[in-house]
């Protein structure tokens, strides 16, 4: 009677534990919740017409490149990463165009710099002095940059020092949050990679006790 006992006492531990086992699973599948919400941040996108703004970023929303033409005013674009999305207005870069971009950098976060590394001397030199007036405006001067010398698989293009030593960015630049990175459509992994490390100094910026 005894031995009965036990084995009914067993088999009433051991549904008992399933029991338990079952609930926990069914809470961890069940009840964990919706995985906290990504941070969005607001970029503004410029660069001349030609230097593959939207091109670059119809790739990272994986949008066909069929029948791409300049953007002739502005037009903006959720751009989906792990760890963020980030609304990218980008700015036409026609030169009625580019008079009219400081009405729209208000409320940026960040920007990115596209310029055609393969472009003439003239291109060039319009570029660089764009992104002097960029660096310097009082609504874009304290903002992370990204700068991408883009159409890398040009024969023509220039190479990123080439680049960093034209635009004079080490002595404009100093003390400013920037990154140059070489870019083509044909590596597009590169791309991601160097808006990752966009989104590590925005994140930078919001822990900042300033802002705090």
């Amino acid at each position: 009677m005894s031995e009965l006992r036990t084995m009914s006492e067993c088999i009433q531990l051991s549904f008992a534990v399933c029991r338990i086992g079952i609930y926990t699973c069914f809470r961890a599948l069940c009840c964990k919740g919706p995985p906290p919400p990504r941070p969005e941040y607001d970029l503004v996108c410029i660069g001349l017409s030609g230097s593959g703004k939207t091109s670059l970023l119809s790739q990272l929303c994986s949008e066909s490149l069929e029948n791409i033409v300049s953007t002739t005013g502005f037009s903006i674009k959720a751009v989906p990463f792990q760890n963020a999305i980030l609304n990218v207005k980008e700015l036409g870069g026609a030169d009625n165009i580019r008079k009219y971009w400081s009405r729209y950098y208000q409320g940026s976060q960040g920007v990115i710099f596209v310029l055609d590394s393969a472009s003439s001397e003239d291109d060039l030199e319009t570029a660089r002095n764009e992104l002097h007036s960029a660096l310097q405006h009082p609504q874009l001067c304290t903002l992370p940059f990204l700068i991408l010398a883009n159409h890398q698989d040009k024969p023509a293009a220039r190479s990123v020092q080439e680049i960093k030593k034209y635009f004079e960015l080490e002595p404009l630049a100093r003390g400013k949050r920037w990154i140059l990175k070489p870019c083509s459509l044909d590596d597009m992994e590169a791309v991601k990679d160097s808006f990752s490390l966009l989104i590590n100094l925005l994140e930078e910026r919001d822990f900042e006790p300033s802002r705090m």
